[in-house]
């Protein structure tokens, strides 16, 4: 694979509220189309981060291609603003696959291929993974203390991927597709499949929409949370596979909204403050 990080924010010069100018930093944003065996298959807008993770985790969670090997490289060219897919095999009736799409309610172009909710009775998740408040709070507390693009510059997503309140990865997009596209394309590098998400928690800034649950859900992580809320589809999917959605996550404050089971409650807690943020 390339490493073809791209620079994530820019300096533009605006003018306040009160007629002075200043320079501010924005989230970059550029167009990264994606091709499978010199065939065309979609065009994402994305920050540009970690563009080969991205690619991979559209790939994976997209079930364009189910297992790594069969990719034998990626290559991505940011002066074409392209990233190059060549597979082992090549993949079965990509047109087929690639021709019915559904639009969702996303942002940074979120889709998903028509067959993708199809495969949602062949998921299992881990029936005993639990979660402590304790550790729900340490995992928050972890991304108020996160370095992010966001608060330099806003407009974007972040998403994390936890084993307990240890933070295993972090990643930011101009949407939330991009992000777990890119987390689930590390899990894949990292050999964490199936049984291997069982341990793992995912969070979100953005809403927990029936996509951003399915595609957990497909990375094998029973329990998501959110600094947002659910939607209504988010909630019957979550509800149906078993996950514990956990949302308008911030600070002490969080409401579970599907399979409470899986979260261990310790009330006293709530009352307690986060210790304050080191210096420097």
């Amino acid at each position: 694979m390339t490493a073809a990080r791209a620079p994530l924010t820019r300096d533009v010069e605006v003018v306040n509220e009160h007629g002075q100018r200043e320079t501010l930093s924005i989230p970059a944003e550029r167009p990264l189309t994606i091709y499978v065996d010199r065939r065309e298959i979609v065009t994402l807008m994305t920050l540009g981060a970690l563009p080969e993770l991205l690619v991979l985790g559209y790939l994976r969670n997209q079930r364009l291609v189910r297992e790594l090997d069969e990719v034998l490289n990626v290559t991505v060219d940011w002066e074409v603003n392209a990233a190059a897919v060549e597979t082992r095999h090549g993949i079965a009736d990509i047109e087929a696959r690639t021709k019915k799409r559904v639009v969702t309610t996303g942002c940074g172009q979120g889709s998903v291929f028509g067959d993708l909710m199809d495969e949602i009775d062949g998921i299992r998740l881990a029936p005993d993974a639990r979660l402590g408040q304790d550790e729900l709070y340490g995992l928050l507390n972890a991304i108020r203390l996160q370095e992010t693009t966001y608060k330099s510059a806003g407009s974007v997503h972040g998403c994390a991927l936890f084993r307990g309140a240890e933070m295993l990865m972090f990643v930011e997009d101009v949407g939330r597709h991009n992000a777990i596209d890119t987390i689930a394309g590390w899990m894949w590098l990292q050999g964490a499949q199936g049984q291997d998400g069982d341990d793992k928690v995912f969070y979100t800034t953005g809403r927990l929409t029936s996509e951003m649950v399915m595609k957990s859900a497909q990375m094998g992580v029973p329990i998501v949370v959110s600094r947002s809320g659910i939607t209504q589809m988010g909630y019957e999917i979550a509800e149906q596979l078993g996950l514990c959605a956990i949302g308008r996550a911030i600070n002490k404050r969080f409401i579970c909204y599907t399979a409470p089971e899986r979260l261990v409650l310790q009330p006293e807690l709530a009352a307690e403050r986060f210790p304050p943020a080191a210096a420097g």
